[in-house]
């Protein structure tokens, strides 16, 4: 079939035919539209995600839950956000990439709704854990790479870098409003706040959101440009994605540089997620720091992220990603080391954990994508950096149950600090030994 693009006032149509059109010059290529609206669905997603920090100890004080039994419905949110990555990246080359964040966001308004009528744990990991989890994991760190890898061909790192902080600036926007919101109205108004963003997002997906470059008649940003564009038509996998993303997996299982990748992101989840997004707040709480103020601290944490990613994404596609990483994992074990002494000391001990490890908190993502293309190709990036991230959840699942188990039956986190931090030094010097290579690429047949 043949496709052609109609335009009127200047603007791109909805009629496709292929081969070769004539395309007007733009000011803004469609590739930042789509950037920004990807942006804001991770944002608010974000949002979600940091929002346990805020509900542990209301939950705690209001039902009489351990934190034990609570982070155990964290750990599921965040074991399924990383699972639903590859599964998630199979959606977008099967059913596409607006569909799936339509769905999941309409996942996470009913979800994170549904939390303020739980009166039991399990509904708590029904609802928060398996609902809001899978929801999130369909717009995890899988959808940013699909989207850059898709819809750019130069500046691929530091726009993953500015998608990546998309986490930070969610932190930044949504942390000390729902900490105010839970001191002054209570943990339901400040869920149900987070819901109606979720919500808010959802028409702009469905107006601006788009596939492929083609849909709109355009090559990838940086591209060969000129009058005339090859609009490539959407290819539909056949086969349930399910599989597809199993083949990957596959396919991953079989190289060294795969396991050394989901390894060291095993263990940056473990220090991000499941610890320090989780249990910083209880922590703090612990040692007498008031809840909004430490929201705050983590507020300023997002402010430095922000900065530190974006920055990591400019240095990806200049130097050697393995250095970068190696850099990162060790800065932030130093701080992890540091942190039980800054929680005891003086306020500037906290400021001084804030800044170190703010800094790289995701720096780690676009080094690691950036890797990841190398080794099995731009057009699996989505499906490998799934399982890659999946890994990363892991960790953070695993993380955030130990802490609070940790926390439960001796009182501090101590433990659970010194323990991370150690393991990222060990991380700093595995990323060193991740090679480049070039895989063979998993073989699926277009539709007819």
């Amino acid at each position: 079939m043949k496709i052609w693009e109609k335009q009127r006032n200047g603007r791109a149509g909805n009629l496709f035919f292929s081969g070769v059109v004539a395309v007007p010059r733009r000011t803004i290529h469609y590739a930042w539209i789509v950037a920004a609206v990807t942006f804001l669905t991770l944002l608010t997603t974000a949002g979600v995600r940091s929002t346990p920090g805020i509900l542990i100890v209301p939950l705690e004080h209001e039902f009489g839950w351990s934190r034990a039994t609570i982070s155990l419905a964290v750990s599921v949110n965040l074991l399924l956000y990383g699972l639903m990555g590859p599964f998630a990246a199979a959606f977008f080359v099967r059913f596409g990439v607006r569909r799936t964040m339509v769905t999941a966001m309409l996942l996470l308004c009913c979800g994170v709704s549904a939390t303020t009528l739980m009166t039991k744990p399990w509904h708590m990991v029904l609802v928060w854990g398996v609902v809001v989890g899978c929801g999130a994991g369909m717009t995890a760190y899988s959808l940013s790479a699909t989207v850059v890898n898709r819809w750019f061909s130069k500046s691929q790192g530091t726009v993953m870098g500015v998608m990546t902080a998309s986490s930070a600036t969610g932190q930044l926007v949504f942390l000390p409003l729902l900490a105010s919101l839970t001191h002054v109205h209570g943990w339901r108004t400040a869920t149900l706040t987070i819901a109606a963003a979720s919500a808010l997002v959802l028409p702009l997906v469905l107006i601006f959101m788009r596939d492929y470059p083609g849909n709109v008649g355009l090559m990838p940003y940086g591209e060969e440009e000129g009058a005339r564009v090859a609009v490539a038509p959407v290819i539909k996998l056949v086969g349930n994605p399910f599989r597809i993303a199993l083949d990957g997996l596959r396919h991953g299982s079989k190289s060294q540089d795969f396991w050394m990748l989901a390894g060291s992101f095993f263990i940056c989840g473990a220090s991000t997620n499941g610890l320090i997004g989780t249990h910083l707040i209880p922590a703090c709480v612990d040692h007498g720091i008031p809840e909004v103020r430490a929201a705050g601290l983590l507020a300023f944490m997002g402010i430095l992220d922000l900065a530190g990613t974006t920055l990591s994404g400019w240095l990806s596609d200049r130097y050697n990603s393995r250095y970068l990483l190696c850099c990162y994992y060790g800065l932030r074990g130093i701080a992890l080391l540091w942190l039980p002494l800054a929680l005891g000391g003086p306020a500037w001990g906290l400021s001084a954990f804030a800044l170190f490890y703010g800094l790289d908190w995701i720096a780690t993502v676009p080094p690691t994508v950036r890797l990841t293309a190398e080794a099995f190709g731009k057009e699996q990036v989505g499906i490998m950096f799934g399982w890659i991230f999946a890994s990363h959840q892991v960790g953070a699942a695993l993380a955030a149950t130990f802490a609070g188990t940790v926390r439960t039956f001796l009182g501090d986190y101590l433990i659970a600090f010194i323990l991370s931090g150690i393991i990222c030094l060990f991380a700093a010097g595995l990323v060193l030994r991740i090679n480049k290579g070039t895989h063979g690429e998993i073989h699926v047949e277009p539709a007819v």
